[in-house]
């Protein structure tokens, strides 16, 4: 499907659309649209400036088809580092292998990713592989050996949980699409609205009232999306952003996770 470039909108913005699935296309630029006409000078100030992601990574996030979208989780926004920031909520762009290969713990760049590696102890003590109230040190030295040696349950690299997450059919967007070091995120986060609420909109058209996603919402920035008629429609699921450690003792999110599994082998046909 080729998307022809609206006049009123850069190409720069247009042309990131073709990363996305085909199926996110229209729904993809009405909520551009809707942007330009709560601020006709948004996009022209963007891309006057640098922004991340880079490389066309806008709308990296919706390579999850429509129809098989089951979950949105919603953080704040992109990393603030060009290598990190993907376009795709909370995978870190610089973040390969998920253990440190001489199995003292994480590996050092997911500690360096906060939200990940919180993201990360918290799945792991839903599934009962780490305790929550020892979660560094020589136990997860322990959780990193036992992960390292037995490769039959547990995943080893950031892009395999981003694929398990996707089978589980998780959209996995962030509240504001862009980070910029002279613009704070809650403020972007406020432009990006009528782009996200174009976004449920088309959800909601697509889904039957007892087949709706659960919006999985993170943070202050994310919360405010609640703001949105359309999201009163969608079950919902709060947490404090990952960034903070108690996320890591969060229950809800923990029972939330936890039948997914998400740090095991999982096949597409046999989820764990």
């Amino acid at each position: 499907m080729t998307v022809r470039s609206p006049d009123n909108l850069p190409a720069q913005i247009t042309d990131c659309i073709q990363l996305a699935h085909p199926s996110w296309h229209p729904a993809i630029l009405n909520g551009l649209q809707a942007m330009h006409a709560a601020d006709a000078t948004y996009f022209s100030r963007l891309c006057s400036t640098e922004f991340l992601p880079t490389e066309g990574r806008l709308f990296a996030a919706f390579q999850q088809p429509l129809n098989e979208v089951r979950y949105v989780l919603i953080g704040e926004g992109p990393y603030p580092r060009a290598d990190s920031a993907t376009g795709v909520c909370f995978m870190d762009g610089a973040v390969d292998s998920l253990w440190a290969e001489d199995g003292s713990g994480l590996s050092k760049k997911v500690n360096r990713a906060t939200s990940l590696r919180n993201f990360m102890k918290m799945l792991l003590v839903a599934t009962g592989d780490l305790n929550q109230e020892h979660t560094s040190g020589d136990v997860m030295k322990t959780v990193a050996t036992s992960a390292l040696n037995d490769g039959a349950r547990f995943i080893r690299k950031l892009a395999d949980l981003q694929q398990n997450m996707h089978k589980h059919g998780f959209l996995l967007l962030n509240a504001t699409l862009v980070f910029r070091d002279n613009v704070a995120p809650v403020k972007d986060g406020k432009s990006w609205q009528p782009f996200l609420q174009a976004i449920f909109a088309s959800l909601l058209r697509q889904k039957s009232s007892t087949s709706l996603p659960s919006l999985v919402l993170w943070g202050k920035i994310a919360e405010q999306l609640k703001r949105i008629p359309e999201t009163a429609h969608f079950p919902q699921i709060l947490a404090e952003h990952p960034y903070n450690l108690s996320f890591i003792k969060n229950k809800e999110m923990q029972d939330f996770f936890r039948p997914m599994q998400l740090l095991h082998n999982c096949s597409k046909e046999n989820f764990c």
